[in-house]
């Protein structure tokens, strides 16, 4: 089946400091809102949340429990409890609520290009982390800032990972395990949401979404 991710950062104002850029990725409370109005009845959109905000719990989960939807939290193990982020409790009421948690890193760091000790520690000892938390497997990752090559993927095969998410800006099939995904970004509208995401595909943009994901996989 054809399907598209659409996956939020934050919500709102950030409660913690933010990374250099990570500021592109945050939207208004009423963008939000907006386009879960639009996606509510379609079987064809996936949504996830990155990151591990304090506005996943604040803001996102009783938004999405209001339309009877579910998503995926990609949560940074090493950011637990802090400020800004969500806490142990926090990942608990997610996963409660019928909502998937999966690994996304320990740091936040980019996968690509890690030695061995560190890319045990971003896709192994974070995973563990969570699934403490949770009381049960995490099966599904999702890539820092969308970086990932043949090692990343190699690597994250090995760990058992049912499947990946990254950042290629293209519709996905729900049966893969590499799955593409569009970011909503802090300009983004409602209605440009629904032109540029939600509606028919375009036949180029595609292909270079394509041949993206072709390159990262293959470098």
């Amino acid at each position: 089946m054809r399907v598209v991710n659409v996956c939020f950062h934050g919500i709102g104002s950030p409660q913690r400091a933010l990374e250099p850029g990570e500021e592109a990725y945050w939207t208004t409370p009423d963008t939000f809102l907006g386009v879960l109005d639009r996606v509510a009845d379609r079987d064809d959109v996936r949504l996830s949340f990155d990151d591990g905000n304090e506005s996943d719990i604040r803001i996102a989960l009783p938004a999405l429990q209001e339309r009877g939807l579910t998503a995926a939290f990609f949560v940074v193990a090493g950011r637990l409890d802090q400020h800004g982020s969500l806490s142990r409790d926090d990942v608990r009421e997610l996963h409660a609520a019928g909502m998937t948690i999966g690994n996304h890193g320990m740091t936040h760091r980019p996968w690509r290009g890690l030695d061995v000790a560190r890319q045990q520690e971003e896709l192994v000892t974070s995973r563990a982390v969570l699934a403490q938390v949770v009381g049960r497997p995490v099966l599904d990752a999702a890539c820092p800032l969308g970086r990932y090559d043949r090692t990343v993927l190699s690597a994250l095969r090995r760990a058992g990972y049912r499947s990946v998410h990254t950042s290629d800006r293209r519709w996905a099939r729900s049966e893969r395990w590499l799955q593409p995904r569009y970011s909503l970004h802090h300009d983004d509208t409602p209605e440009s949401f629904e032109r540029g995401v939600l509606g028919r595909p375009r036949v180029a943009a595609q292909a270079k979404g394509a041949l993206v994901g072709t390159v990262k996989r293959l470098r």
